[in-house]
């Protein structure tokens, strides 16, 4: 671990709630799907559905959003996966911490690399989206994704810092890039064009994604590593 990590997560821990109440609310954070991406996919829908100022495209913008989260969550996961394997601190004893509520772990996450962090990369995405389009719900958008959907998984050992740093900074570019008027031109208007030639399954299929994207597909997780055993 170097030092930036060890001088971070030594504070975090010196210094940890004592109640174990605001410590189980800490960790409900990182569980609860109403918290980490429930929000920002409502932003981003109330943009989709929100007038646009003359001369831009809201709809392009939220597009080219999504599809930044998508690309950053599935490029985050390959990282993770063909990257160093990099064992997260709550499951390292070298790192000599003690987690608040560190008598649990999900036990998927052992076995999944800690760096970087999808949240990070796909939350960082959809904020940076939102930001783009108001700047400042966007400024709120992304102190909340800082404050209650990465930080806690830091203060709780689930990453180091430079898990979500990286990945925030990763999820933010990806979606700068993406966004750029050429780039987002050629992807969201074909896309568009789709959803108001199909409006209703368009918007059915707009609304499963959306479901999966808070979820971040761990259903389709679970369900790929029960056949993965059953196999």
């Amino acid at each position: 671990m170097n030092g930036f990590d060890h001088a971070i997560l030594t504070f975090l821990t010196q210094h940890a709630f004592h109640a174990a109440f605001i410590n189980r609310a800490i960790r409900a954070m990182t569980e609860f799907y109403t918290i980490k991406g429930l929000v920002l996919i409502t932003a981003i829908w109330w943009i989709w559905l929100a007038p646009a100022k003359p001369g831009r495209s809201n709809r392009e913008m939220v597009i080219a959003t999504i599809v930044s989260g998508l690309l950053a969550l599935v490029i985050g996961r390959l990282m993770a996966h063909y990257l160093p394997f990099r064992i997260r601190p709550i499951d390292d004893p070298s790192v000599h911490l003690h987690f608040p509520e560190a008598t649990y772990t999900e036990s998927t996450l052992r076995f999944w690399s800690s760096f970087p962090s999808d949240h990070a990369m796909m939350w960082g995405a959809i904020a940076t989206g939102v930001f783009l389009v108001y700047r400042f719900v966007g400024v709120l958008a992304l102190l909340y994704t800082v404050l209650f959907i990465l930080l806690p998984r830091v203060y709780l050992g689930l990453h180091y810092p430079t898990d979500v740093i990286i990945g925030l900074l990763l999820g933010v570019t990806l979606t700068c890039l993406m966004t750029r008027a050429a780039v987002r031109e050629r992807i969201a208007v074909p896309i568009l064009r789709l959803i108001e030639r199909f409006p209703a399954p368009g918007y059915t299929f707009a609304f499963i994604l959306c479901f999966e994207m808070i979820t971040q597909f761990d259903d389709l997780r679970v369900a790929t590593e029960a056949i993965r055993k059953a196999l």
